[in-house]
Order: C-alpha cells, then structure tokens, then sequence
C-alpha cells in the first residue's frame, strides 16, 4: 500500500494533537495518509486499552486516513532497540511514504522524544539493501522517505516551518475529542490529568493561533527537521 505521508505517535492521540490539521489538510488536496501508533497507551490515567482502540478508529474515520495500525510496543517504556526499530521498518516498507510525520524531538513525555528518535533511525534502516524483512509472508522492497518532519506536542520548541491550517482547524479538534476518555470532559469521574483540562483544550486553538500570527495565517501546525529543506522556487510560500 503506497501512501504520501506515513504518521507516528507514541500513543495514540498523538498524531492528532500535533499534526492532525496538518493531515486533514493534505487529504483534503488528494493526498494518502496512515498512522501508526506505537503503543496502546495502556499507562494513560483515563480509559481503558478497549476504549482508546475504539477512539482510535473513530478518530481515523474524522481524519480519512486510509489505514490505522498499532504495534503494540510498551507503553512508557520505548526503546530504541533492534526488535522494535524492525517493527517500524516492516511498517516504512509496506506503506512506502514520501512524508514521515514523528513525535516531538523533545517532550514532556519521555516517550516523545525516544519515538521520535525510533522512528528516525528505524527510516535509515528501512533503505539498507542488506536488511531483509518479511511481512505476511512476502518479502519486503527497501524504502526510505524523503523527509523526517517532527510535530510539536506539550513543549513550545520552535518551528523550522509550519503548515497553514485555517481551514482545517474544526476537523483537527473534531478528531481530538474523538478521544474522549483522553480530554476535556466536565461529566467525567475519573482523576484530572495535565491534558484534561479545559485549559489544555483550549490550548489546540490557541497554539495554532499563535503560530498563525507568527507566519500571516489564521491558524498553523509546527515542524522541524531533519535535514535542511530546499525549495525549487517561491511558489506555496504565504505572502
């Protein structure tokens, strides 16, 4: 299955919360995207591993992504090893993106920053000839993205580019509180956390507001990467 963009998180609900906009907007233009979420966020306080797999699917369905997969790895406990690092592999392979969207490279959550880093090396590998992998018993053809991009999540890191979003911004929080065990919910009875205030989901509106100030747009997501990006011209550029 070839796809444009092929997103990450470390939970699920990650990708939402920091590219979500990003990814409706590109669907939106006729682009392919799929998730990836590496564990079940089983240590979450709120929800269950039932419940956030089905606001997973939910969320999928408001974004219109063609394919959501979980690979299960430990929640609160990534690491960079060879087992997982394969696992994504397999997953670079079969979907074939130009895009990999990642976690932050620095977070509040250590597993933020150690998926990120996961994903990373695990996109090299995924090009190496010599690195053989099977999946559904066929062999897999080596793929390498073009670029890495790492959204921004709880901490303020400075953008090296962002993405205009202001016409998608609706749909980014729609596909949030698909989560609903996750944020904001004043009905709830389960203990209050960092993320469920309604302070941090006014923060998904205001955030994007802010980066919208900054770069001439109404509302915008946030990048870095890997690499230094060339442009072939000015052409996209928002005056």
């Amino acid at each position: 299955m070839k796809t444009d963009i092929l997103a990450f998180g470390a939970h699920p609900d990650d990708v939402e919360l920091g590219c979500g906009g990003t990814i409706v907007k590109m669907i939106s233009e006729g682009k392919t995207c799929a998730i990836i979420d590496l564990t079940k966020g089983e240590l979450g306080t709120r929800g269950t591993e039932e419940t956030r797999r089905n606001e997973a699917m939910d969320s999928a369905k408001i974004l219109g992504v063609v394919a959501r997969e979980n690979l299960g790895m430990k929640d609160g406990f990534l690491e960079n090893s060879e087992e997982y690092q394969m696992r994504i592999v397999e997953m670079v392979r079969k979907y074939r993106p130009e895009i990999v969207l990642a976690n932050a490279i620095d977070d509040r959550h250590p597993d933020h920053a150690k998926g990120a880093k996961l994903v990373s090396d695990a996109c090299f590998l995924a090009g190496l000839r010599k690195i053989e992998t099977i999946l559904e018993g066929e062999h897999q053809e080596v793929w390498r993205p073009k670029h890495i991009f790492h959204y921004i999540q709880w901490k303020n890191i400075e953008p090296e580019f962002v993405i205009d979003i202001s016409d998608h911004l609706d749909k980014k929080i729609e596909a949030c509180m698909a989560f609903k065990t996750q944020f904001y919910d004043p009905t709830s009875q389960e203990p209050e956390t960092p993320i469920t205030s309604k302070d941090f989901y006014e923060s998904l509106t205001y955030r994007a507001q802010d980066l919208g100030r900054l770069s001439g747009v109404t509302y915008a997501e946030g990048f870095t990467s890997e690499k230094l990006i060339a442009m072939k011209n000015f052409d996209g550029i928002v005056w």
